[in-house]
Order: C-alpha cells, then sequence, then structure tokens
C-alpha cells in the first residue's frame, strides 16, 4: 500500500474523534484497516491514501458511493454534506448518541482499571438551534468566486460557503449572516487572503443569549482599508429578530494566523457584552470570554457536575480552569468556599462580576496558570473540579493537583483522548474511577462533554 493509491470499501465504525475504519484488502495481502475522516458507519467510500502515521494508513475521502443505513433522515441544510460544520444530520439523534456512547466506551474500557459505572450519553434538550456563539469566516467557495460568509468545506482551510440556514444556530443568527455578506457583496469589499496576507474582511463572531436573547455581532476586520460602517449598522438594527441586538463591535485584527482575536475593538453600538441566564444564575458575556455553546446542554452538565460532587456543605471546593466561573457559582451555594483558577484574565474579571451579581461572596478567583498558582494558595481543598482545555492537564500541574490527596475529584474533558492520558497518572497516585457519563453538548457534531467521578481509595 502506498501513497495515491484509491480504495473503496465500507465504514465499519467511526473511533473518537471522527475516525472511520474501512478494511482494505491487497491482492495476496492480509486485510488491513485504514483511518478515512468524515464518514458515518455503515457508507460505502472510494477515498485515496494520503499519508501513513506510526505505520498505520490514512485516506482522504473522495466519494461517499453509498449511504449508510443508519442516514434514515433528508438533510435540514442547503451545504449539508459539503459543510464541515456538522457531519450526522442525516443520522436519527438516538444513533448519534449510541454512536458517541461506543466510541467513549471503546477509549475508556482501555484507559480505567478495574470496573465503573457508566451511565451512558445524556441528551441535549435542543438538538438543532442550541449554539449560542458561532465563528463564521468571510472568503470565497472556489477561487476568485464571490464573497461568501460561513463555514470550511470538509477537509479545505480555504473554501468557505455560506451557511445562510445553518440549522445549529437560531434563525436570528442566520439572518444577520444575510444581511452583512450582502451589503459588502454590494460594496465589493475585499475578504482577507491569509496566504498573501492581504484583504480586509475576516470574521463574523456572533453571540446570542438562548434565554435571554440578547446578541452581540462582532465584524472581524484587518486595518489594511478603511470604511464607514454606519449604514451597515442601520441595517442590521432594522432586521427582524426575535431576540435583540445589544451591541454591535468593529474588531480589529492584523495577526498573519487565522485566529479570531483583537488588537483593538471599537463599539459602533450599544455595549461590548450581553448577559445569559444558566441554572438560574445571570452571566455577562464578553466577545471572547468562554462560555458553554449550548447553555441548555451546559444546564444539564452542571446539574450532573453538582450530582457527582455529592454533599459539600462544609467543604472547600477548588474549581480549576475556571473560565468565567460558571461552576463555582453553580456550586458556591451548596459549599462552604469554592477557589476558581484560570489563565485568562478576561475571564477572571468576568467571574469576579458574575459573582457579585448573583450575590456570592464565598467565591474568589485568580487569574494564572494552575501549575504556579497552587502553590500561592493557603487554603487547601476538601474536593476538586477539573474542566481543562481540549489537550487536557499539563504533566507538570497535574502531580501538584495530585499531592492534595483529596478525596473526590470531578474531571469534565470535551476530549475524552485527553482524559484517558491523564487518568493513567491519576490511577497510578491511587484513585479509581467510579463512574462516567457524557453530555451531548454538541449535536450533528463528533463532539461531547465526558464527566468522571474519581474516588481517592480507601477514603
Amino acid at each position: 500500500m502506498k501513497k495515491g493509491q484509491i480504495f473503496e470499501g465500507i465504514i465499519e465504525r467511526v473511533d473518537f474523534p471522527n475516525k472511520g475504519l474501512v478494511k482494505v484488502q491487497e491482492e495476496g495481502k492480509e486485510l488491513r484497516y485504514v483511518t478515512v475522516k468524515n464518514a458515518i458507519p455503515g457508507q460505502k467510500v472510494r477515498f485515496i491514501i494520503n499519508k501513513f502515521k506510526k505505520g498505520n494508513a490514512e485516506g482522504r475521502l473522495l466519494e461517499v458511493l453509498e449511504t449508510s443505513p443508519l442516514e434514515t433522515r433528508k438533510p435540514v441544510c442547503s451545504i449539508f454534506p459539503a459543510c464541515g460544520g456538522c457531519m450526522y444530520q442525516t443520522v436519527p439523534y438516538e444513533e448519534q448518541m449510541k454512536m458517541k456512547e461506543g466510541q467513549i466506551r471503546r477509549v475508556m474500557d482501555e484507559a480505567v482499571e478495574g470496573e465503573y459505572l457508566f451511565e451512558g450519553v445524556k441528551a441535549s434538550p435542543k438538538e438543532f438551534a442550541y449554539r449560542n456563539k458561532m465563528e463564521f469566516s468571510f472568503g470565497d467557495e472556489y477561487k476568485d468566486g464571490p464573497l461568501t460568509l460561513g463555514l470550511h468545506k470538509k477537509g479545505s482551510t480555504y473554501d468557505v460557503l455560506t451557511a445562510s440556514d445553518c440549522k445549529l444556530v437560531h434563525e436570528d443568527m442566520n439572518k444577520i449572516l444575510v444581511c452583512v455578506l450582502e451589503y459588502f457583496k454590494e460594496q465589493g469589499i475585499s475578504y482577507y487572503k491569509k496566504m498573501q496576507h492581504v484583504g480586509y474582511l475576516r470574521h463574523l463572531l456572533l453571540r446570542r443569549g438562548d434565554t435571554t436573547g440578547e446578541i452581540l455581532v462582532n465584524l472581524v476586520t484587518t486595518t489594511q482599508e478603511e470604511y464607514d460602517l454606519s449604514e451597515l449598522k442601520e441595517q442590521l438594527l432594522q432586521l427582524p429578530l426575535e431576540g435583540k441586538i445589544v451591541g454591535i463591535l468593529h474588531i480589529l485584527n492584523d495577526s498573519l494566523s487565522d485566529v479570531v482575536k483583537s488588537d483593538e475593538t471599537r463599539v459602533l453600538y450599544g455595549q461590548d457584552f450581553f448577559y445569559e441566564k444558566l441554572l438560574g444564575l445571570e452571566f455577562k458575556i464578553t466577545p471572547f470570554s468562554f462560555f458553554q455553546p449550548n447553555t441548555k446542554g451546559a444546564e444539564v452538565l452542571y446539574e450532573t457536575v453538582r450530582e457527582y460532587i455529592g454533599d459539600i456543605r462544609d467543604l472547600t471546593v477548588f474549581d480549576l480552569f475556571s473560565g468565567t466561573g460558571t461552576i463555582s457559582q453553580v456550586l458556591a451555594p451548596v459549599a462552604k468556599k469554592v477557589i476558581g483558577v484560570e489563565i485568562v484574565e478576561e475571564a477572571v474579571e468576568a467571574a469576579k462580576e458574575n459573582a457579585a451579581r448573583n450575590g456570592l461572596s464565598n467565591c474568589k478567583f485568580i487569574a494564572g496558570d494552575v501549575f504556579k498558582v497552587l502553590d500561592e494558595i493557603e487554603e487547601k481543598p476538601d474536593v476538586i473540579i477539573l474542566d481543562p482545555p481540549r489537550d487536557g492537564i499539563h504533566p507538570k500541574a497535574l502531580p501538584k493537583i495530585l499531592d492534595y490527596g483529596v478525596d473526590r475529584i470531578v474531571y469534565i474533558s470535551c476530549k475524552m483522548t485527553s482524559l484517558a492520558r491523564d487518568l493513567e497518572m491519576i490511577q497510578q497516585r491511587g484513585y479509581t474511577v467510579e463512574k462516567m457519563t457524557a453530555v451531548d453538548q454538541f449535536c450533528e457534531t463528533v463532539h461531547v462533554e465526558t464527566i468522571v467521578l474519581i474516588q481517592k481509595k480507601n477514603s
């Protein structure tokens, strides 16, 4: 088997994250598995071998020759399956959850020592229109084509498809996207070309409170050109929306990398924040502050965390990698004290403000790297919550966390392979995995949040 060879086969299963496995028979040789991304179990596919990793062959999907028996629904948006925004809209939701359950079990059964209780995957209360945040890119669908605004084509870092009827977001967001795209098309304004580093339009970052309906519109451009955006602002404010635009921001970003960030932010209208409500608490959210992208799913997630952590009435809780302090504030009413640690200073400021707004005086938030901050905290935790970024916990920070020797740890992970790696050290240090569940925060996609209760042996 070598690069460039083309094969056909049936996807047997999909492993996390998005790795379809297909058996290939070469003449006179043993059957071997090839990994093909962006496929659904049961599909017959044509693919080309494009690389080898640690001796394993990887293929790029060229064509779906036959749909999967699992695909019993019609697509709900106009750019499926070309769009890379979501994968599974043709698969009934129950089947999507079964698929994710299988992926978790295959990773975790290998990572966990001994028996543990797996409580299945909990559904998102909303299957569609659940996302409260979306980053859309400006570009074109093909080289030198008309201006587009939306999501990247599956497997492409350049081609952008206009997502005018995206079903992961509220209809308000689609109306805003169409308005912005039509305005700049009429003006004939250029988009930023990543390779040449020239052009103006970069991203449209939209955030909408699922419970409040408050909307923040963030237009991200370079400083290479200058335009009066007052006409666009007026058009946006006249849109017939279910929710309400509370802020329109012009974010300037001259970074060479294709990342949404701000060198300078200009408020064109209103304010630079919006409010969202979660489990009876109110949160102020700024353009870049982290907040779970599925509000209703986050309520299920945090209620599960509360259940897993148990009775914390007279206990001090450390919430490490605390973001804007949502978990800290959900636990504070039933704990003695909660200390949140987060490296992003903007998120820590938001957490302090939110805690004050929600009348919580037993929350403390510290900005800094968990690895360094733990040396400076005088208090000792009774219970620890871990909610690290996708890549898991830094191998230098994890031993420090485990040195506290607390009885209970609850670990929340959005990337189960990182969790599996961290569990190896956690178990070596005298902990066992008691039980585990997952919350499907990201319907129609390959992602899922896993929650694990870890107990000190003999505690």
